[in-house]
């Protein structure tokens, strides 16, 4: 992959010719002591299996695990990796300054065609020696990628970019559904949706349930390329998630499906 400053081609036309996201251009693992990379490590894998965690509970599990770290560098480090618990029941919600909360739209909606809901959300990948972000968008109904990008910092104008470019590849969706993290309900990224007639959703505050269906995809990728796999650098994070999205999207059957790939779900979906 190689990105030039040649004055007859943008870099943005570049990058589509590549299949890369601008974002992907300007990527570096942020640096981290190494204790706290393999702590982000085991924090990672333990979130698929207790989701339900906050930070006294995550403390005293890491602490059984041998490590001696206090409330405030767990929360570092939560932060760090965008853990959102699942709690046990609702709570209220407290908006961040400024920025309007959505409704969650999809409680009892028939989701049956294509481009009829998109989910995004952004997990944290954990690489050799060092962790980017990457951020996707799946199509609910046939459980295609339809926009994917790595970066090294959890921006708002990163997510408006990756949500921009999906729209501009697959066409316009009716409803985005995401969680209620600052960048998803910053105006920048809410005004791009208002603009193309998107209908906003949001998950409940501690519900990760609501958007279960990139939930899931992220476990996909995590324990089926990630853990496998770890990246030496970004450049080979980068080639390595390409082509597990394309595995995913075009060889990967899913049961829910009918036993079909996310491609021949949606082609057949309009």
């Amino acid at each position: 992959m190689m990105i030039t400053e040649d004055q007859s081609l943008s870099k943005r036309h570049q990058c589509r010719l590549l299949e890369v996201h601008r974002s992907g251009l300007y990527y570096r693992p942020t640096a981290e002591p190494a204790e706290n990379l393999m702590l982000l490590r085991l924090l990672d894998e333990q979130y698929f299996r207790t989701p339900f965690y906050g930070t006294r509970r995550l403390r005293a599990w890491l602490r059984q695990q041998g490590y001696r770290i206090n409330g405030k560098r767990v929360r570092r480090l939560m932060n760090l990796m965008n853990w959102q618990t699942l709690y046990r029941r609702p709570r209220t919600t407290k908006k961040h300054p400024g920025h309007p909360v959505y409704p969650y739209l999809l409680a009892g909606l028939q989701i049956t065609r294509r481009n009829q809901v998109w989910a995004m959300d952004i997990t944290y990948i954990p690489m050799q020696k060092g962790f980017l972000y990457l951020a996707a968008i799946i199509d609910v109904a046939t459980r295609y990628v339809v926009g994917w990008s790595i970066s090294n910092t959890m921006s708002a104008e990163w997510c408006t970019q990756v949500m921009l470019e999906a729209i501009e590849t697959h066409g316009t969706p009716e409803v985005v559904n995401t969680d209620q993290g600052c960048q998803f309900t910053s105006e920048i990224f809410t005004s791009l949706l208002h603009e193309q007639g998107i209908r906003i959703s949001m998950d409940g505050r501690g519900r990760a349930i609501d958007n279960i269906f990139i939930e899931r995809f992220w476990r996909s990728i995590k324990y089926e390329h990630v853990y496998l796999r770890p990246a030496k650098d970004g450049v080979e994070l980068y080639e390595g998630v390409k082509e597990y999205m394309r595995f995913y999207n075009t060889e990967r059957l899913h049961q829910s499906l009918g036993y079909q790939t996310p491609e021949q779900s949606f082609k057949k979906a309009a």
